[in-house]
């Protein structure tokens, strides 16, 4: 896709998501045609939305279980941007008018300590867990701004960050004590109600082989990640939409609790 061409997409996907504006499929010149393409333009937003969101602190990546694979049906993870502006620490509230249709997700996220260089690809799940500091429990907090997301295809939601509005972050659990990522529980809990369940088995087979796929999708553009980075790894369940008062907790065995209400 042509620069100029990413710039415009960026352009229209900025404004609507400023506006709060659901957004349609775009002009046809100016879709995506492919995931790559898809890229370029989400590449091209983060340079547009950085004034507004401040900067990119981070990824989150999509798809990363098969009941959100089955849920979007796309079959492979999706990344997006995590803007500054975004991050919120446990307890927070968070007015849904600030959204166009707010959901959450139940994940394990990770903050670097060291570097992840494109030229040290390929990376290992081995290999990105030696360069991970902490973990958190975290709510993603994800935005349905769309018309209607089924009819837009991946790389229109790629270009758009894939649905990625910001995370809430419990405390840091340090490396030395981490859990069994893969074994740890998660559960999604809105309004003392369980929503969800699942492990960090279902991410991937374990969330740094997310964090892996991540660095080498990064590395095949030239791009890596830099130590105190946050990746939100997937979630463990099925996005939960919310809607006014609804008062959200999520519970990762051995990581810890993080909430949030949405008012």
């Amino acid at each position: 896709m042509e620069a100029d061409a990413a710039a415009a997409a960026a352009a229209m996907i900025a404004r609507a998501r400023a506006a709060l504006t659901p957004l349609g499929a775009l002009p046809p010149e100016l879709q995506p045609e492919d995931e790559a393409a898809g890229y370029a333009v989400q590449r091209a937003l983060h340079e547009q939305v950085a004034v507004r969101q401040g900067a990119r602190v981070g990824y989150k990546i999509g798809c990363t279980s098969k009941v959100m694979q089955d849920y979007l049906q796309i079959p492979h993870p999706c990344a997006g941007g995590v803007f500054a502006t975004g991050v919120h620490s446990s307890g927070v509230s968070l007015p849904t008018t600030g959204y166009v249709r707010v959901g959450v997700e139940c994940e394990i996220a990770t903050r670097l300590a060291r570097n992840l260089p494109p030229e040290a690809a390929p990376f290992t799940a081995e290999r990105v867990a030696a360069a991970v500091g902490a973990c958190h429990p975290a709510i993603e907090v994800v935005d349905d701004r769309y018309v209607r997301w089924e009819t837009l295809g991946a790389p229109t939601l790629i270009a758009d960050d894939f649905f990625a509005a910001g995370c809430v972050l419990g405390a840091a659990v340090a490396h030395s004590a981490l859990p069994d990522l893969l074994t740890v529980r998660g559960r999604a809990m809105i309004n003392d109600e369980v929503a969800g369940e699942g492990t960090g088995a279902d991410v991937l087979g374990h969330p740094f082989h997310a964090l892996a796929w991540l660095a080498n999708h990064l590395a095949a553009t030239g791009q890596g990640l830099k130590a105190g980075e946050l990746v939100l790894t997937g979630s463990l369940v099925k996005t939960v939409w919310l809607k006014a008062g609804d008062r959200v907790r999520m519970e990762l065995d051995g990581l810890g609790v993080v909430e949030a209400a949405f008012v």
